[in-house]
């Protein structure tokens, strides 16, 4: 038996140990673009979508809308068999903007399209906690039976004032709502969270870690609040910057490792970071690291502290 309640030896429920359990082996994610937008784009409910969204930098070069999921498919594990060779499952990801932003019947198709795809062990579904319903999603409660399914929400912060500011559209009692009706039907069920969104103190990005440990979450992605050209949230930012806690790299790792050993040690941690093309940014206040090093600095010093996720957890 491992020191640890997830059973394995890093000192956070690791996502990559999780899958690694489950499947039996490396499951490598393969990104697609389904051509899918956002209520708060198309005006349904908001134009110009939340101040800080830019999918350009986070999309993977062959995920191409002229291309059917199909080709997307072949391409993205044609891209990742060079660094990933021990990858004989995939995950299809429907990652930009909200992927159940449409009729059942258009999903049905392009989930089942994917789905069908030799290799492919189930689906990650990106996409908004107002975009969901009863019929979608027992839909893929229905999918549960034969393929590995997780539906992952941007939550992004549960601070009320801040979700106004951010132009979300929603506030966090949708959020908290669909999370625990989609984790009752079976679904794994994500979400996705910011820290340094404009307005909110270390003290309250603190307490968004206590309302996440009380949510019914299987699995989590922090993600470091960056300024991403072209957006709102740049104008914003350089016409009042002292709202805002922009990280640095040993700032966000102290507040990080702070973080997460008061979080619920049940969920499984995902990604401490993101990570984009240096040409999107306005600043780099984490400088220019790839993920793989921030997480070696993370693991690093949760080693030195003696440290692990949900010490402090009540």
């Amino acid at each position: 038996m491992e020191p640890y309640p997830w059973n394995h030896s890093r000192r956070f429920n690791s996502y990559a140990e999780h899958i690694k359990k489950r499947f039996g082996g490396r499951v490598q994610k393969v990104s697609v673009d389904a051509g899918f937008t956002c209520p708060n784009r198309d005006g349904t409910i908001g134009t110009g979508g939340c101040t800080y969204c830019d999918n350009r930098g986070f999309n993977p070069s062959y995920c191409d809308l002229q291309k059917s999921i199909t080709r997307q498919i072949e391409e993205g594990i044609e891209f990742h068999s060079l660094r990933y060779r021990r990858a004989k499952k995939f995950l299809v990801y429907f990652q930009p903007f909200s992927n159940t932003y449409a009729p059942i019947e258009v999903l049905k198709e392009k989930y089942e399209e994917a789905l069908a795809f030799p290799g492919v062990a189930g689906l990650v579904i990106g996409t908004r906690p107002d975009c969901v319903d009863d019929e979608k999603l027992n839909y893929l409660a229905s999918l549960v039976k034969k393929w590995y399914i997780q539906v992952e929400y941007g939550v992004e912060t549960h601070n009320n004032e801040t979700l106004k500011r951010i132009n979300r559209g929603h506030d966090s009692s949708i959020a908290e709502d669909v999370i625990r009706k989609t984790h009752e039907l079976g679904i794994s069920t994500g979400a996705h969270y910011i820290f340094g969104l404009p307005g909110e103190s270390i003290d309250e990005m603190f307490h968004t870690g206590e309302v996440i440990s009380r949510l019914h979450l299987d699995t989590i992605k922090f993600h470091q609040l960056q300024i991403v050209k072209g957006t709102k949230i740049e104008q914003e930012f350089i016409n009042n910057s002292s709202t805002f806690h922009i990280f640095n790299l040993e700032d966000y790792i102290d507040f990080i490792i702070r973080f997460i050993e008061r979080l619920n040690p049940s969920i499984v941690i995902e990604r401490f970071t993101s990570e984009m093309p240096p040409r999107f940014l306005t600043g780099t206040n984490m400088g220019i690291i790839r993920y793989d090093e921030v997480l070696r600095r993370i693991e690093e010093e949760l080693k030195k502290r003696n440290s692990r996720q949900g010490l402090y957890y009540a």
